[in-house]
């Protein structure tokens, strides 16, 4: 991987259009280490096959850090994403991988705690009503009160690896405005609510990782027309029920990986 100086690295972060209120990034040097941190959508859940040391925590090979560890050999990945972490089991069970030595740092983590399934399964089998609702009550904890909790994770990150790159990677947009979702298909207000949670997520990762002053990486351009549901989706459906709504593994190399190696390698 090219090595960058500071400020390289710094114009680099600006013009992908990364959110950064950090202060310069140290340069990465040889024999550097990355520290992979967060839920379900950091493990690659939908990608498929998992790691069996992983257990039910289904770390892919094909997630977002492993892909990118593989561009870049000369650094060692330390990946503890978990499916179903949430704020409180990053902090309590993911941060001792972090130290002094840790060079890069990348997370994404939230939507657990903002209880993104209950909302998606109350979607699929509630009336529009009950969607618009829970949707819109999620949304507003998402735009506030999580805002505080990721700001707070951000700064325990910072403050256990100094000298790390923390880039956030944020959630995209689910489903497809249009086509046909099989087993159980939405309305087309139903998507409407569904993504509009989903652009609170996004927008509070965003503002949250301001706060802190790291960086984060909105990837609801890169899914742009690659929604659940559409004609052709980078996302897994009812038809694989324990990863509904996860990017499969185009969603995971050609959205995630593909963003991350844009932005750096």
């Amino acid at each position: 991987m090219r090595r960058f100086t500071s400020a390289v690295l710094s114009s680099l972060l600006a013009f992908a259009g990364l959110t950064a209120m950090a202060s310069t990034p140290a340069e990465a040097d040889t024999g550097v280490e990355y520290v992979a941190l967060g839920d379900s959508y950091a493990s690659g859940v939908g990608a498929g096959p998992y790691d069996a040391a992983s257990g039910d925590c289904k770390r892919s090979p094909l997630n977002y850090a492993h892909q990118w560890a593989a561009a870049n050999p000369e650094y060692t990945l330390k990946d503890l994403s978990c499916s179903g972490a949430t704020i409180a089991d990053v902090r309590n069970n993911q941060l001792s991988a972090l130290s002094s030595s840790t060079n890069l740092v990348t997370l994404t983590v939230g939507g657990n705690d903002a209880q993104f399934s209950s909302v998606a399964q109350g979607c699929l089998t509630e009336s529009d009503a009950y969607c618009r609702t829970a949707t819109l009550w999620m949304s507003s904890y998402a735009r506030n009160q999580l805002v505080d909790s990721l700001a707070s994770l951000y700064t325990d990150i910072k403050s256990r690896a100094p000298h790390a790159l923390v880039l956030v990677f944020g959630y995209p947009q689910v489903l497809s405005p249009s086509g046909t979702c099989p087993v159980i298909d939405l309305s087309a207000a139903k998507r409407t609510y569904m993504n509009g949670f989903a652009d609170a997520l996004a927008e509070g990762g965003q503002a949250a990782a301001a706060k802190a002053g790291v960086y984060f990486v909105d990837m609801r351009k890169q899914f742009a027309g690659h929604g659940a549901c559409g004609s052709d989706s980078w996302f897994n459906d009812l038809t694989n029920a324990a990863a509904v709504f996860h990017p499969n593994a185009a969603g995971y190399t050609q959205g995630y990986a593909a963003r991350f190696k844009a932005i750096w390698g």
